[in-house]
């Protein structure tokens, strides 16, 4: 089977890119995705835009999260129209509460360099916090509030790109298990799966967790390993919460429908996805301390995903110099859904236009290399 290009994962980054491709006049597009198509780490998630809450430093990172952050705007009205799903794009911000006399240190220190730094933050006092969000432990201290920090509904923002490229006949190959890639002659030819070969002159891997098991003669990937993460929800009848939550042990993340998504646990256990009492204990710990009142209500779903990590814990965005038109990415981490908007434009941008971007070369699979060699 013959493409323009062949995309090696169907989640939210290569669905993204796939769009961004087809917008630049490239029609002959297939996607091939292991399981079933955006049901990974993807759909597991918990959809927060949230380039500053977590922000230890203002670097090329940060900076690639805040650009990311402010095309969803415009990427949400787009994909609407294109698709007439709504994306759920939400703006009232994160609030990241504080309980403990460590809790206050920590959000102390992150509050004056990011003051420095000039990003937006806010601090409320425990009764400025307890007027924004009613719900909360009235236990609270005092937060910060970070109105550039929002929220997606990322299940539907999967099912608008799927059907962008059902509409658009972007063929999507489910069950296809990449074996190995095909190089001749130092340039990409395609892949091949446990049953058959795809052809194509060009090669993404937005292959997420499952990257480092990609085979190739004489040509090493760079390792990305799985780290799980479980959650649990709630459903409530009408919607309790109007932000984003955080604590220094967890988050909240309230829905338009009274789901209240819980998260999430962090942990290197290999590609497996179970659910364990004790994670989702910890969780419901973690919820009844951002809000005693939750413990009145049961689990309504449980669930874990399998978040990609490089050894840097950075993103890893750009093409080959090994093997021509072989482009990667992968690599996001906890911020897949914040950066599939800049990381499918700028990739796009490189495939069909030859357009160069710094991110393609900070965030390039050759640091790796460049490592290994010194």
């Amino acid at each position: 089977m013959n493409s323009e290009v062949l995309i090696v994962g169907g989640g939210i980054i290569g669905l993204a890119i796939a769009r961004g491709l087809y917008l630049r006049g490239i029609k002959e597009i297939t996607i091939l995705e292991r399981g079933e198509i955006g049901r990974e780490s993807s759909f597991a998630a918990a959809g927060m835009l949230a380039p500053n809450v977590e922000a230890e430093r203002k670097d090329a990172f940060t900076e690639f999260c805040a650009e990311s952050l402010n095309l969803y705007p415009n990427y949400a009205e787009e994909i609407h129209a294109e698709t007439g799903i709504d994306i759920e794009l939400d703006r009232n911000g994160t609030l990241y509460l504080v309980f403990t006399e460590e809790d206050a240190q920590e959000i102390s220190r992150r509050y004056d360099w990011q003051k420095r730094a000039g990003l937006r933050v806010e601090h409320l006092t425990a009764r400025e916090t307890l007027r924004a969000e009613p719900f909360v432990s009235p236990d609270v201290r005092k937060s910060l509030f970070f109105p550039n920090d929002w929220q997606v509904e990322n299940r539907r923002l999967l099912d608008s790109l799927q059907k962008y490229a059902e509409l658009n006949r972007i063929k999507i190959v489910e069950n296809a298990q990449i074996v190995t890639l095909l190089i001749e002659n130092n340039r990409i030819t395609g892949v091949e799966t446990v049953n058959e070969k795809f052809l194509a002159p060009i090669v993404v891997l937005a292959t997420g967790a499952w990257t480092s098991l990609i085979k190739a003669e004489s040509f090493i990937l760079p390792q990305v390993k799985p780290i799980r993460g479980q959650m649990i929800s709630f459903q409530t009848a009408k919607r309790l919460f109007q932000k984003v939550i955080y604590s220094p042990r967890g988050y909240i993340v309230p829905r338009a429908d009274g789901r209240i998504l819980v998260g999430a646990t962090v942990e290197d256990v290999g590609f497996d996805k179970s659910m364990t009492d004790a994670g989702t204990e910890f969780l419901r710990e973690t919820a009844l301390e951002i809000s005693p009142g939750l413990g009145n209500l049961e689990i309504h779903e449980k669930w874990a995903g399998l978040r990609p990590f490089a050894a840097d814990g950075l993103p890893i965005i750009g093409a080959f110099t090994e093997v021509e038109n072989l482009f990667i990415a992968t690599a996001h981490y906890r911020n897949g859904i914040l950066l599939a908007p800049l990381t499918a434009k700028i990739m796009a941008e490189k495939i069909a236009e030859n357009l160069d971007s710094e991110y393609l070369k900070i965030f390039s699979p050759q640091r790796f290399r460049a490592a290994r060699a010194t």
